[in-house]
């Protein structure tokens, strides 16, 4: 009878200290918030998170999302990264304290005890990165971030900004502003273009095997706004293999070689010559009319969910649409938007170099 009065106090005030702990627990987050120490936000897995209000130390897990940092005034802030220097050579050129960051996530993976070192108050992940909870795990805020289309770009946009404080508030509403505006004036001539008169673009995104960016994509996005017809429509979602049966069915009228990784592993630019002198390809209109091009890659890849998103409905715009557009100066247009949004004097040759998908000259 003792022994079960025993275990029932044993099991009374584990109760107890349990309860008081919850409520401490939650005593102490709302004490928190309302002393301004920290604030809770919903990120895009539907998840609230509750983080600090002053944020000196970042770390990001999504390649995109960094240069997202750099545009709102937090480049500096970066202290363990997915990014590496030969990877993004661009991006550590315009915030060269990106060099102090240390590279401790990967695509699948991430050195916990390397993280850790960099003691970051944030750590901001892509959406669904099986990686997520063991951050988490650590006590670190984890924030997942995603965006498929212009408007949940801006959204990115504006939350990060939400998350970082009033200045990039402000930087947040000015890049959204500058980049509704180039929505805005190139869609007021691509909508009015019947979509039968619209040139058939494919957009390609390694050659071997052949893949491409279909349907529900911002390259599928950005194809349209820039007033093509995506030839791949009828596939959805992005790298997808296709057959050259496929392509020579679909006939682009013009083709875009993607500036991502996986054209980058056999030297993108002789991909340009190989597709021009096989003889498959040979039969495709965009081919036979040379409309082959290899797309611009600056900071981030302007094709592929990047903030250079704004930059790359003008350049597609130009391409597809040559004589529409022919008063765009992309040369002028990026040293503005590096110089505006990035705090970076881009020369000349460097536009010149970015529009050629080529590396910044090493000094």
């Amino acid at each position: 009878m003792k022994k079960n009065l025993k275990s029932m106090l044993v099991i009374i005030l584990s109760i107890v200290f349990l309860l008081v702990g919850c409520s401490s627990s939650k005593t102490s987050k709302e004490t928190s918030e309302k002393s301004g120490q920290t604030k809770t936000i919903t990120d895009s897995a539907g998840k609230k998170v509750t983080i600090p209000s002053n944020i000196q130390k970042i770390g990001d897990a999504w390649q995109a999302h960094n240069e997202v940092l750099c545009i709102l005034g937090a480049g500096d802030k970066i202290v363990s990264t997915i990014l590496t220097e030969k990877g993004r050579p661009w991006l550590y050129t315009v915030n060269p304290k990106m060099k102090n960051a240390l590279t401790v996530f990967t695509s699948d993976s991430v050195n916990t005890e390397e993280l850790v070192k960099t003691k970051p108050d944030i750590v901001f992940m892509p959406l669904n990165d099986k990686n997520a909870k063991k951050v988490s795990d650590l006590g670190i805020p984890v924030v997942q971030l995603n965006f498929t289309d212009f408007k949940s770009l801006k959204e990115c946009i504006k939350l990060t900004g939400d998350i970082l404080g009033e200045d990039s508030k402000k930087r947040a509403d000015a890049y959204i502003s500058y980049l509704d505006n180039k929505l805005n004036t190139i869609t007021s001539v691509t909508s009015k273009i019947p979509k039968e008169q619209r040139p058939k673009v494919l957009h390609v995104t390694s050659l071997s095997p052949l893949t491409v960016d279909g349907s529900n994509t911002i390259i599928d996005a950005w194809i349209d706004t820039a007033g093509g017809v995506n030839a791949a429509s009828e596939v959805k979602g992005n790298n997808k293999q296709v057959s050259m049966e496929q392509v020579l069915k679909w006939n682009p009228d013009i083709v875009i070689l993607s500036s991502n990784t996986l054209m980058k592993l056999n030297n993108g630019k002789k991909s340009i010559d190989k597709l021009l002198t096989d003889q498959s390809w040979q039969k495709v209109n965009a081919v036979k009319t040379s409309k082959v091009y290899f797309n611009p890659d600056g900071a981030f890849y302007w094709d592929r969910y990047s903030a250079e998103e704004a930059l790359q409905i003008q350049w597609a715009a130009k391409i597809i649409n040559p004589d529409k557009f022919a008063n765009i100066d992309i040369i002028k247009e990026t040293r503005n938007f590096y110089k505006t949004f990035l705090n970076y004097d881009l020369s000349e040759e460097e536009a010149n170099r970015i529009i050629n998908d080529d590396d910044p000259v090493s000094k």
